[in-house]
């Protein structure tokens, strides 16, 4: 059940929002990028400073390297797949979202994967995971295990800063990617992987 019949319609209100205390020191409402039809939903946890500069998740050092691991599974954020966060603006020093910012902001979430309705849903970090698949779940140990919730699979990976500040862990961040990829394959339907090739 969303609050909104069309995505303008969110997109719009969202910009607007001014329900917590983050509003106050952010420079843009980071809603979210991809186009509108995607079956895989990639969730984070919130902006950092290049998100809140630019508007758009996963900009920086981090976005990058995201960019990276899905291009090579044949994804890509402006053509098969939708990305977002669980707050929209960022918490000053890229601090975690405070609980009560958390539940402020979940709406907007709960209204974009309504109007998705995605297939598979990727949380990017501890904290999205915890929100999105169970409180207790173990990013470091459970990163890249699919869990059935609400007719859809989630799977939570570690977050791209993490492998930033531990690159000995980049091959296991890959290797979930390359599950996702055999994932998609099994349970959605419109989401043909692009060339590699095409983003040389």
């Amino acid at each position: 059940m969303t609050h909104f019949s069309d995505w303008p319609s969110l997109t719009n209100a969202c910009l607007q929002c001014r329900a917590c205390g983050l509003c106050e020191t952010r420079t843009n409402v980071v809603v979210g990028v991809g186009p509108e039809t995607a079956e895989v939903l990639f969730i984070g946890e919130g902006p950092g400073e290049n998100e809140d500069l630019q508007g758009e998740p996963f900009v920086g050092r981090g976005g990058k390297l995201l960019d990276l691991a899905l291009h090579a599974v044949g994804l890509d954020r402006h053509r098969n797949i939708y990305i977002a966060n669980a707050v929209k603006c960022r918490p000053p020093k890229n601090r975690d979202p405070l609980p009560e910012e958390q539940a402020a902001c979940a709406h907007w979430l709960e209204d974009q994967i309504a109007l998705l309705d995605p297939k598979i849903v990727v949380c990017l970090g501890r904290v999205s995971a915890c929100r999105m698949i169970k409180e207790d779940f173990k990013v470091t140990r459970e990163h890249g295990l699919f869990f059935e919730k609400d007719g859809r699979l989630y799977t939570g990976f570690l977050h791209p800063a993490a492998i930033l500040r531990d690159p000995r862990k980049k091959e296991e961040w890959f290797a979930d990617f390359v599950k996702l990829r055999e994932k998609i394959a099994e349970v959605c339907e419109h989401t043909a992987p692009i060339d590699p090739a095409e983003f040389a």
